[in-house]
Formats: C-alpha cells, structure tokens, sequence
C-alpha cells in the first residue's frame, strides 16, 4: 500500500511511503536460495503441505524484521517482536511463481493478520512501488484514502488496496492508528516515537501541519 527523502533514506518502510529495497543478507542464498531451489527441481509444483516443510524462507525472517526496521509494509505500523507475528510475505504467489518463492527480492516484511488478508490476490500494489502522495490519511476521522490529485485508475487501484487489506478496518489498522494518535495527543509518546513505530502517521500529520493543531482537533482527554 514513496518519496518523502528522509523516511526514504532511513528506510522507514511502509506501503504508503514509499518502501526502499534493502540489499540481500550474506546468509540469505545458502539458508534459503540454495536449498529452495534445490526443493523445487525435485518438485515442480509443490503442495501447501510441501511448501510448509521447505519454508527456508522463515530462516531469514529475523533479517527481514532488521532490514525493514520492524515496520509492517501494508499497515505502516512497528511489528512488536513478542507479540506482533511478523512473517515473510511473498509479494508474487508461490503458486503464481515458484520460482520467486526463494528469492529475497519477492519477500516483503507484513505482519500475519495483514499477510493472511493479501494471501494470493494480485490487486494490492507493491510496496516497492508506491509513490509519495498515493495514499494519505484523513483527520479527524484516521481514515486511509486515495490522494486526491491521483489519476482515476490509479485512484481504484489505491482503493482496491486498502479495501483488500482492510487498511480501515476497525479492530485492527484503525484501532492501532487510533492508539497512536491519543498517545501522542496526551503528550504520552513523542513526535520521534511515531516517527520510529508509525512513520506513516508521522508524516501525514508533517504533511498536513497538523504536529501541534492534532492535538485540539482530537480533543482527548487525559482521563479518556
């Protein structure tokens, strides 16, 4: 679901500011790439039970998580390491493309309950190449939207993206959105801390200068 430069270059990854490829790890081909595509010229098109027991590509996922700085590429938001349940999201289906299913440059970091929402439908756009501007966030609602200056096809692409990831949904992106716009509000996290677990959110409010004003729009209470 960029290209703000600083977040770009701090590699702040997220789908709605644009996501800057990182370079594969030294251990990736012989924890993955190697044995992968040893498993694939033995099995051409492997099961769901067959990929779950060559799933090499989870070796990886601790410098995935590193790489990525921990932010989710479809919600924008810090996967906590206890509690987050980051996985490897393979950007082209493995059923679509075997071959990429072991290959560093289809992996994008996702946390599970947005991962188990792209699963293998193919009209989420790539991370990779969202541009600056796409995707923006109303206030006082927390909405994600289409930019407003957006060509009518790349508008319905943008939206069939958020609605495929539920990128409003209410029990989950928007209740995380939420939590992070009240404890900023209430003085409870600072500017820097959205920028480090939320930089979507940061830089929508920068956007929008909206840093200081957030706060009397929202009108939380300390006893909210």
């Amino acid at each position: 679901m960029a290209t703000l430069a600083v977040l770009c270059e701090d590699v702040r990854g997220e789908i709605v500011i644009p996501v800057a490829k990182q370079p594969t790890p030294a251990t990736f081909v012989d924890l993955v790439h190697k044995p992968g595509m040893l498993f694939l010229s033995r099995v051409k098109s492997p099961s769901t039970d067959q990929w779950n027991k060559h799933a090499y590509w989870r070796k990886i996922l601790p410098e995935l998580h590193l790489a990525y700085n921990g932010i989710c590429a479809y919600s924008c938001h810090w996967i906590a390491y206890d509690t987050g349940a980051d996985t490897v999201e393979h950007f082209i289906p493995k059923s679509v493309a075997p071959a990429k299913a072991y290959n560093w440059s289809n992996y994008r970091l996702v946390c599970a309950v947005l991962n188990s929402r792209k699963r293998e439908f193919r009209d989420v756009i790539d991370p990779f190449q969202v541009k600056d501007g796409w995707f923006v966030i109303r206030f006082p609602s927390l909405l994600v939207v289409p930019g407003k200056e957006l060509p009518e096809r790349l508008v319905s692409r943008v939206q069939k993206t958020i609605n495929r990831l539920g990128l409003n949904d209410e029990d989950t992106c928007m209740k995380s959105r939420e939590k992070y716009i009240k404890d900023y509000c209430l003085g409870k996290v600072t500017f820097g801390h959205l920028e480090d677990e939320a930089p979507f959110i940061a830089r929508e409010l920068s956007r929008q200068g909206l840093t200081n004003t957030i706060k009397t729009m929202m009108q939380y209470r300390l006893s909210d």
